[in-house]
């Protein structure tokens, strides 16, 4: 299982985020759709359906463009590490906290990846 953070909290599994679904079917109609949603979902007016490409975090390819602004992906990175799941801090960190208290299932999706 792959995890995704995007802007504004929100935890995805990369197998059914539509990003990654539409870049690895090349589904031009879905990320028109997905642009569409995520452009009020996350009131970001520069999301469009070009900017809908994402091979996961954790697999080599495109990501998708607000990827770069995710503070918990940039942590991740800064330290080295997969995803959160191998940081010792996991469950006590500040960055991943309210993501964890609002949505258990994703800190148990992690604990799964070790």
């Amino acid at each position: 299982m792959y995890l995704i953070f995007l802007v504004g909290g929100l935890v995805l599994d990369c197998a059914t985020c539509d990003a990654r679904v539409a870049t690895m079917n090349n589904d031009n109609a879905l990320r028109a759709l997905t642009a569409k949603k995520w452009k009020s979902q996350y009131n970001a007016p520069d999301i469009s359906p070009e900017t809908i490409n994402c091979t996961g975090c954790r697999e080599a390819g495109v990501k998708f463009s607000h990827c770069a602004q995710c503070e918990i992906r940039n942590c991740v990175k800064s330290k080295g590490f997969n995803t959160c799941a191998d940081c010792d801090s996991m469950e006590t960190s500040t960055i991943v906290g309210n993501v964890h208290q609002f949505m258990p299932v994703a800190l148990e999706n992690l604990k799964s990846l070790n």
